[in-house]
């Protein structure tokens, strides 16, 4: 590994970068993400340099098997899912674009836990990921920062003093980052907390040396853990310290680069910000790393010596804020009193960019005073709290939604007022996905036969894809397609059975349905379909069935007690089908334990059918559906998220999408949403619930999923039932399709060569002319080996 790994960092970090000021627009990109969900190293590294085959070839003269080597790198789960996932996936678009940008984020100790299931139920354990050390980074102690927190401020006449505060060192660790076959190399800099030497050093004279000691650890656990929650906000001190610590020192980095603009030099040139803007463009994904924008207020104005107004300019021209979510449990609301406890100059600040906001609101709406506490960053109410999402839109030049559907959403409703008072500020960036990882990568054989067809120019420009749609009818290319996909779903089905004892049948369809566990998911919706399945092969069991392998897998967050009776539900239904001898192998029920990365690219090259099956609205873009698309799975979905520009881009006839739209979903609400309505009119519907009420799938105890049908037939926000007959029905015209394999190949050829758009490789082109204000390059670097001019 060490073999690899030394001339990349040749041309990692600061060097590269300023290097790349000669021949390239002089402007950095910084995104900024509590998130990084990278997966495995090794075997993305040698796809990038072009080693692969090299690399294979000489492990195996050493007789060793490649594939082994890497089933043995961890994961770094730095990431919850699908913001973390894309995170990723841009960081290898900026590289691969020639864009000098930085990826910057917290080295958790910690990553997404390692879920097991014992008894059906999730049990979480550790992911104690560095346990054998990270041979891709390298710690930058040189570079060590300080992180301010508690205290209190002094307004004097030389200016703002935030004095007394508590001290953590931010130490960065730097893990190279190579475009593809371009010889570029960004980085991604994680910071982990450190004790400074003096932490409570007052404890030693009073002989506390002990204590002083272990209360190192108060400081250090800052980084120790990635708080396992996605898509709901948890109100945490902890947290809110793991968001200004990675601000605070990502932007004392930021600035010291832009101060020194000389090659290789770390004395302060600059002292002017005019020039900052055009210099450094600050992407913030999601609300998580918000506090860069009173951070960065802070520093001017207080530190610097610049005055308010041009401060606020400054900011606002170079902070940008992606929005993930429309949920509002997900949205970041944090007690002022935690904020005037932990960052009382940051709460200062708040107040006044909150202020300077509303009277400007306020000359322009005179008498709505209504419409000023709609827009206020600072919420009343029993609890005042500092709504995040409104101070990135503030403080922001640019807010973008994540596919075409969720922007509008993001205008029309969470963000209308601010959308009615600066239009041009909003924007959609449809979300993508890197097509090194999630194609050439994970899908060889499928790689390697589009290549043949076209060439692979398609690798760095995926909508080159197009170019396979007149060989749709191509017999040659229909089997090649249907044979890599039989292939990949032998070895999958080899996989399960050594890890599962379960036989699985590799010719019947693999139908599979892999996120996060969450009620706006719906993996209930596709329970359901398995319940309505496996009764109708029991009532006639004669009849001809297409066999179906239905894989559910993805982690619930451990706090949150539905999701985690969904998974219950999947295994225990699981149980009872997998054993049932009148149904065989036509149906079978797999929970995939433990869902990652590095079993993406295991189960999606392997899929026949892709679950998308949210409620209309829900979903902000999922990135998910994209890649089964590529790899060449047929969807099922809802008018959700970026399923609609898939079914744009594809034809919506060569997926399969069903069920309510927004419209539909809004008109329901306000007709009030009657749960029993459908139960009554659904024979079905009505067997499934009873069966899953009444304890059939859990004999031993049989009041088990009470909550969970207690939810759907009560208070079901997301009104599973209001699809549930669509679905099925859609479901029989997959059946359907799927008796017919070589119309389904055909379909499935035509979703390839229609996924062009979604690769990340677009969307951070569109981020970098739209938002950055910089043009991707396709220059290559020369390689480190050849001598420069």
């Amino acid at each position: 590994m060490k073999l690899l790994i030394t001339p990349i960092f040749l041309v990692c970090g600061d060097g590269i970068q300023n290097l790349r000021r000669f021949l390239l627009p002089p402007q950095r990109i910084y995104y900024l993400s509590l998130e990084f969900y990278m997966g495995r190293t090794l075997q993305n590294t040698m796809v990038n340099l072009g080693l692969q085959n090299a690399c294979d070839e000489a492990i195996y003269q050493l007789g060793l098997d490649l594939e082994e080597l890497e089933e043995i790198e961890e994961d770094a789960g730095l990431g919850n899912g699908g913001l973390g996932r894309l995170a990723a996936c841009f960081l290898d678009s900026m590289a691969t674009l020639g864009l000098a940008a930085y990826g910057y984020g917290i080295r958790y100790e910690f990553g997404i836990f390692n879920q097991k299931i014992v008894n059906g139920w999730q049990v979480e354990e550790a992911d104690d990921w560095l346990r054998y050390g990270n041979p891709w980074e390298k710690a930058r102690p040189e570079y060590m920062l300080p992180v301010h927190f508690y205290g209190r401020v002094e307004h004097t006449s030389e200016g703002v003093k935030w004095l007394d505060t508590q001290v953590v060192l931010a130490m960065p660790y730097d893990t190279p980052v190579p475009g593809y076959r371009n010889n570029t190399v960004n980085t991604m800099r994680l910071w982990s907390a450190k004790a400074p030497n003096d932490f409570k050093l007052h404890d030693f004279n009073v002989g506390g040396y002990i204590e002083a000691v272990l209360d190192r650890n108060l400081a250090e656990n800052i980084s120790r853990v990635l708080y396992p929650n996605d898509n709901f906000f948890e109100g945490k001190e902890l947290r809110l310290k793991q968001e200004y610590f990675v601000v605070a020192a990502t932007l004392q980095d930021i600035i010291r680069r832009f101060k020194s603009s000389k090659f290789g030099c770390r004395d302060p040139v600059r002292t002017c910000f005019e020039t900052f803007p055009d210099k450094v463009a600050i992407q913030l994904n999601d609300t998580h790393p918000a506090l860069a924008i009173p951070e960065l207020m802070r520093i001017l104005v207080d530190m610097e010596k610049v005055d308010w107004d041009k401060a606020w300019e400054i900011t606002k021209k170079t902070c940008a804020y992606t929005n993930h979510t429309v949920l509002p449990e997900a949205l970041e609301r944090w007690p002022v009193s935690m904020f005037e406890k932990l960052l009382p100059r940051h709460l200062e600040i708040i107040y006044a960019i909150n202020q300077r906001h509303l009277d400007h609101v306020a000359a322009l709406f005179p008498g709505d005073v209504d419409r000023l506490r709609r827009m206020s960053a600072i919420e009343e109410g029993d609890c005042k709290r500092i709504n995040m999402a409104h101070l990135c839109v503030i403080g922001s030049h640019a807010v973008n939604g994540v596919a075409r559907i969720h922007s509008e959403i993001v205008k029309q409703s969470v963000f209308k007022d601010f959308y009615e008072l600066e239009p041009e500020k909003f924007q959609n960036k449809t979300n993508g996905i890197t097509p090194r990882r999630w194609l050439l990568l994970c899908n060889p054989g499928l790689a390697d036969t589009i290549v043949e067809k076209i060439g692979e120019g398609f690798l760095t420009d995926l909508s080159q894809l197009k170019k396979l749609l007149p060989l749709v009818d191509d017999e040659a290319l229909i089997r090649d397609v249907a044979k890599v996909k039989q292939e990949n779903k032998l070895k999958f089905s080899a996989f399960l059975e050594k890890k599962y004892k379960v036989k699985i049948n590799p010719s019947s369809m693999f139908d599979v349905h892999v996120k996060r566990i969450h009620e706006y998911k719906r993996q209930l919706l596709n329970c359901l379909h398995i319940v309505t399945l496996y009764n109708r092969i029991k009532k006639d069991p004669a009849k001809a069935f297409v066999p179906r392998t239905v894989m559910i897998g993805g982690k619930a967050a451990p706090g949150y007690h539905m999701a985690k009776m969904v998974i219950k539900l999947v295994t225990s239904i699981g149980n009872v089908v997998n054993h049932d001898p009148v149904v065989g192998d036509k149906l079978k029920v797999i929970f995939l334990e433990n869902y990652r990365v590095s079993l993406a690219e295991k189960v999606i090259p392997a899929a026949d059918l892709s679950q998308q099956i949210s409620t209309a609205g829900t979903e902000a873009s999922g990135t998910g559906n994209m890649k089964f698309m590529l790899n060449g799975a047929l969807t099922i979905g809802t008018m959700d998220g970026a399923n609609v520009e898939m079914a744009e881009e594809a034809g919506a006839e060569n997926l399969f999408i069903f069920g309510m739209r927004v419209e539909d979903v809004e008109a329901l609400d306000r007709k009030g949403y009657d749960a029993r309505e459908y139960c009554d009119r659904l024979p079905e519907l009505k067997q499934a619930v009873d069966q899953i009420s009444s304890g059939f799938f859990s004999p031993k105890d049989p009041d088990c999923f009470r909550d969970v049908v207690d939810m759907l037939l009560n208070h079901d926000r997301f009104k599973v039932f209001a699809d549930y007959e669509a679905y099925v029905a859609c479901q029989a015209q997959v059946d359907q399709l799927y008796r017919n394999p070589r119309e389904w190949t055909k379909k499935v050829i035509r979703n390839i060569a229609c996924s062009g758009k979604f690769s990340s490789d677009r969307t951070i082109t569109e981020y970098a002319r739209d938002i950055w204000g910089v043009e991707p390059s396709d220059l290559q670097i020369p390689p480190p080996n050849l001598p420069r001019d």
